[in-house]
């Protein structure tokens, strides 16, 4: 069975809920309409047609546009080989839809990433925290309205109390140069 065989079986069972399915390099995409139903989908594509593996669980943020975020699902199966993915969307004035932890376990630290990162939450979710910020922390570093250069913080002598200047630090790269070992330095030399 192929995976937009899998992905048109899961749109049979939900109807309009599921948009029809879309094929790219042997992968199906499907976008569910309803975010509120989505632990339903999942709990579905895992035990109904096999999708046993969350491969990963993301977000993006869709700046500017309404709904302005975008949840994806990277689903696997270790039977059937076949690769899934699911995609709903959440406006920013709700933000949250329902966790998935309850269908694979692995979901509780994408979600809580996701919480950390991009602010959106994941009711019923049994450890909801920041995984990478501190608590209390006010921003999401990952939405497109996060400037590059961080914002100051009023904690002192925390690692980010001033705004990082966008050139330098020991990843980033220089024009020019014979091979990476120039392009790409290890660590930066302060400059006289």
């Amino acid at each position: 069975m192929t995976a937009l065989e899998l992905a048109q079986q899961l749109k049979a069972r939900f109807n309009d809920l599921i948009a029809d399915p879309v094929e790219f390099r042997g992968e199906a995409t499907v976008k569910i309409r309803d975010a509120e139903r989505i632990a339903e989908v999942c709990a579905c594509a895992k035990n109904d047609l096999g999708f046993d593996y969350l491969v990963d669980l993301s977000s993006v943020d869709n700046y500017g546009d309404d709904p302005r975020f975008t949840v994806v699902y990277e689903l696997y199966g270790y039977g059937h080989r076949c690769h899934l993915r699911l995609k709903t969307d959440v406006s920013e004035e709700k933000y949250e839809l329902p966790t998935v932890t309850a269908v694979w376990r692995a979901a509780n630290w994408h979600e809580r990433e996701i919480y950390d990162m991009m602010g959106l939450r994941f009711r019923g979710h049994p450890d909801l925290r920041r995984i990478l910020m501190w608590e209390g922390y006010p921003y999401f570093p990952l939405r497109k309205d996060f400037p590059l250069s961080g914002k100051p913080s009023e904690l002192p002598e925390a690692a980010c109390t001033r705004p990082a200047p966008l050139q330098g630090g020991p990843f980033v790269t220089v024009d020019g140069g014979k091979d990476s070992t120039v392009r790409e330095p290890r660590a930066r030399l302060p400059e006289n």
